[in-house]
Parts: C-alpha cells; structure tokens; sequence
C-alpha cells in the first residue's frame, strides 16, 4: 500500500542537514539499483509461473470438453501447483518492499508491480487451504458440467431444456422440465456453502471483511462505488421494466391460457428469468436455422480486419456428451496467442449471439500488445472484456447485421427493424433485473453464509424480477447457478461490461465512423473500426487502470448515460 505519512516523511527529508536525521525513502540512485532487482525477481516468477499456468488451462479446456475425470485432476493439481508458488512468502515480503518503499519509478514496471502485488496478496493464505478449496470447487464443477435434467426417464442437456422452455406452452411440460433442472441444486448446494465459508475464511486471513469485499478489491473495484452504481441501475431500470414484465405476463399467459397473476418462473422461456421471451410476432430464430453460425462470425470479423479462423481452427463448437453445456474463451498460452473457444452451438439467434461474444474475447486476448510484460498481457478488467464481447453479441437481433450478414431483403429488413430493437430493449431490461438478483445474492450470501439462502433467493427474484416464488417449495435453486460457484462475485461485471459496451457504441459510431448509433450501425466492412479497437482497447491491455483505460478510449469515465440512452430513455 502507498504510505499515509508521506508528507510526514518529506519534512523528515527537509531537516536532515539540521537533525541527520536518516531519510527513508528512495533517492534517485536507489531507483537505479532497484528496478534491475525488480526485474530480476518477475524473470524468476515468470519462469515458474507461465508453464503452470499454461498447463493448467490446457488441461481445464480437455477437461471440460471430455468431461474426463483425470484432466479436471490435472487442471486442479496444476492449479495447486501455481497457487504454491502465488503463495510464496518470501516472494510477497519482496514485492510489498517494492511497493512501500516506492522505488518503482518506470510506468510500465510501476503498474507491473501493483497487478503482481494484488495477485500474490490474493494467495497469501496457507497452501493446503488454497488446495483444498480448489479440489473442492473442481468437484462441484464436474458435477455441473456432467449433470443432465431426466424427465420421463430421458435425459436433457442444457439446450434441450431452453428448447423446450422457450417453445412449450404446456404448463406441465414446462414445470416438469423446470424442476428436472433444478435437482442439481442439493447434490451441490452443501458442498458450495462449505466453499463459501472457505473462502471467506480466506479473505478474512487477509483482512477483509469477507470474501465478496476481497474479490471487488483485488481486482480495483471499490465495493461502495459498485453498490451506488447497481443502486443507481435499479433506479433506473425499475419502472421501464415494470412495465415490459407487464406486457410480457400479458402475451405469454394469452398463449399459456392463464391469467396473468398465474404465472410462474417456468413461464418465462428460460431457467431464470435472465433472457427476454420472445413476444413479438417475430421469431429471430428463424433466421438462423439454415445458416452456417460459425462461417457468419468468421465473415463478420474479417470485415473488421480482425480475422479468426486460427482460433476457430482450435476451438470446439459443437455438443457433445460429458461436455460442459456453456461457452467461454481462453488463452492458454499468452505468448503463442493460443486461444480456444468452446460453445454448444445450435442454428438459433442465442447461439449467434453468443459466437459473436465469445470470438469478441478472443480478439481482445489476440490483440494484446505483445511487448506487454506477461501479467499485464490480460484486459484492462475482466468487465473490459466482457463489454467488447456484448457490444458485438447485440448484433445477432439488429436488423442492419442481418441484412449485411443474412442478406435479408430490404423488405424483410423494415419488417425485422423495429421488432428486433425491441427485442434488444427487453433483453436488456430483463438482464439488467437479473444481474441485480446475482449481485446481491452473492454480496448477501459471502456477508452471512448460514442465513436462509433459499428465502434470500426468492426474495430478491420477487422484488428485482417480479417473478412469484413456487408456493411451498424450499429447495436450494440459487446453487443451480453454476457462476456461483465456479466464477464467485463474478457477474455484476456482466453489467459493468454492458455499461461500457454502450459507451464504446457510441464512441465507435460518433467519433470514428462520424454516424449516428441511434441508426444502429453494425460496423460491417469497417475495418477502421478494427484498427480503432486495436490501439485504443485491445493492445494496451492492463497497462493502465481500467477506468483510466476507458476514458483514453472514449473520453469519459465509465458512465451509465450511454447504456440508458440505448435502452431505457
């Protein structure tokens, strides 16, 4: 940490030729000395740590397209292994004097150093409770990444249930498959408390309150700033969305043949709530389900300049059994720029959607100024990344994409247009409520652990997504959430990234191409766009402080305008 009594110091300084007294601070010289050593101790670490590291994601990546038990070990034993090192304290007594005595001068070094220092600070807790707390998430996650809701003996994955939550409107189809899915919720829910209280144990070792406030801290995040801004996003979302969930219990109950006030969190088209129903009279899916998904994302960004066919070419896209049913990017390897998708992919407008999010993160990873030391070869935040993945991901419902993309005709285009902005509203009405529920669910559950979770849940499903408990039932649904477990306080960055995605939106369509966003643009053929995206976000990486990383890439701070601009005003 930065020294409170620096002034103090500085006095001390002034008197020495009076008092001699010694000052004990770094003079210019000391610099000099200083930062070779400083170099000398990241080329050690470096040299243990990127192997590990490297090993360790490959072997995750294996793991969760087999669903092999031995290579979820291997990830976890080299995770084991690289939280060793993390953990050395010899190596964060070093880092910590580098810090305090601030002899670290060289931008570049000086940042390098405040990154190195948060990761080892996070680790600083003994090894065989960092071990144990991995091979215990590693355990939950394979039962997620292998679990598949049974109904009437046959077993569903993941796309089958939204397949048939979204289409049904059987209200004894859609409660039986609803519930199938959430019996994952007590095979894991015990196992993801004890974790809990791991990990707060953890973070209370380093002094913090609990983990929630840890993880917002170590990765630059002020948690009061966080909670003021998600206030504020309530505020704001609150009405608009009261009245779209309105129309959306309206429509659906018609087609359901309920009333209204009948409806149930199986009535929504998805497990939670987190994705807007379809209402409209357009089904957007229909224009997928002959197209060629991955070919569409290879052509859109190559338009851009920013080609992805070798990452396509390591990547696995399609079902399979035992394989993790979601979809992420990695970078296994930072310096040979290896980066892997994985997806589930089917010819629908989700899946088109989530191609383009997922290859925006791996433009990002690709595009990392390779000059960059290795720590600092990351995004500016994880919640960077996720906003240049959403930006890109909204354009699977934007008519002007799917003209350019789908080559619809002029005719089907004005049909599709103001449907498909309205789609895109709800989607961020309904995500924006949602993002709330996990945001403070987490933040409540690492603050009390062994309160009522199951109430905790429901309560805040009812006052942030207006949907109705199911009268009776105690069972633990808020642990059918795999992020919950396996990437804890993890997802207010979701909305962080939407935030910043409308923000880059506007930038992008005012300042670089010099058109109105309002006319929503798509950026095909833009290559411009590819280039501004280059210099301005993907190459500095976390060479600056995020926030500062944004305002040299927009000229403002993060900010909610543009997001309420787009989708609320």
């Amino acid at each position: 940490m930065k020294k409170t009594f620096s002034k103090y110091l500085l006095l001390l300084f002034t008197l020495v030729a009076i008092s001699s007294l010694l000052f004990l601070g770094c003079g210019k010289k000391e610099v000099m000395n200083m930062e070779p050593e400083f170099d000398k101790l990241v080329k050690e670490i470096e040299g243990k740590v990127k192997p590990l590291f490297n090993g360790m994601a490959l072997a995750y990546f294996d793991a969760t397209v087999s669903g092999k038990d031995e290579l979820y070990q291997k990830s976890a034993q080299l995770e084991m292994d690289l939280n060793k090192i993390l953990s050395d304290k010899n190596y964060f007594k070093q880092l910590k004097h580098f810090k305090e005595t601030e002899c670290i001068i060289d931008p570049i070094k000086k940042r390098h150093l405040d990154v190195l220092y948060l990761t080892f600070l996070s680790k600083q807790i003994d090894t065989n409770k960092l071990n144990e707390m991995t091979k215990l998430q590693t355990e939950i996650q394979k039962k997620y990444d292998t679990y598949r809701a049974e109904v009437n003996g046959k077993k569903l994955s993941d796309n089958e249930v939204e397949d048939i939550l979204s289409s049904s409107y059987d209200s004894k189809e859609l409660k039986e498959v609803w519930l199938a899915h959430k019996a994952i919720g007590p095979s894991v829910a015990e196992d993801l408390k004890k974790l809990v209280k791991m990990r707060n144990a953890a973070a209370k070792e380093l002094g913090f309150s609990n983990y929630h406030e840890m993880s917002l801290k170590l990765s630059e995040q002020d948690p009061k700033e966080i909670e003021k801004l998600f206030d504020e996003l309530d505020a704001l979302t609150k009405d608009a969305f009261g009245k779209e969930k309105a129309e959306i219990d309206r429509v659906l109950s018609a087609k359901l043949k309920i009333k209204p006030e009948e409806m149930m969190p199986w009535h929504y088209q998805n497990r939670y709530f987190q994705e807007a129903p379809k209402i409209y009279d357009i089904d957007l899916d229909t224009y997928y389900t002959k197209s060629d998904l991955v070919k569409l994302t290879e052509d859109y960004y190559t338009s851009l300049g920013l080609p992805i066919e070798d990452i396509v070419a390591k990547s696995d896209l399609f079902e399979k059994p035992g394989k993790n049913q979601h979809a992420y990017c990695i970078n296994i390897d930072k310096e040979a720029r290896d980066i892997r998708v994985l997806c589930n992919v089917v010819p629908n407008e989700k899946w088109m959607n989530t191609l383009l999010h997922e290859y925006g993160h791996a433009l990002y990873e690709k595009h990392l100024d390779a000059a960059l030391p290795w720590d600092l070869k990351s995004p500016a935040h994880i919640f960077t990344t996720e906003a240049i993945a959403m930006m890109f991901g909204r354009f699977s419902s934007n008519a002007n994409w799917m003209k350019d993309m789908l080559k619809i005709s002029d005719e089907e285009k004005d049909k599709v247009k103001e449907i498909a902005r309205k789609s895109l509203k709800l989607q961020q009405l309904v995500f924006s409520r949602w993002s709330q529920v996990m945001y403070r669910f987490e933040k409540s559950m690492y603050d009390n652990p062994d309160q009522d979770l199951n109430k905790l849940w429901w309560d805040l499903v009812e006052k942030y997504q207006g949907m109705k408990r199911p009268e009776g039932r105690n069972e633990p649904d808020w642990a059918t959430k795999v992020h919950i477990a396996t990437s804890p306080c993890y997802y207010h960055n979701y909305h962080l990234g939407e935030l910043f995605a409308s923000q880059l939106y506007y930038t992008l369509s005012d300042k670089v191409l010099k058109v109105k966003a309002e006319d929503n643009p798509t950026f095909y053929g833009k290559k411009e766009v590819g280039e501004y995206l280059i210099k301005n976000v993907f190459a500095p990486g976390a060479k600056y402080f995020w926030n500062d990383m944004i305002e040299k890439a927009t000229g403002e701070k993060l900010t909610a305008k543009y997001y309420a601009k787009q989708f609320v005003n």
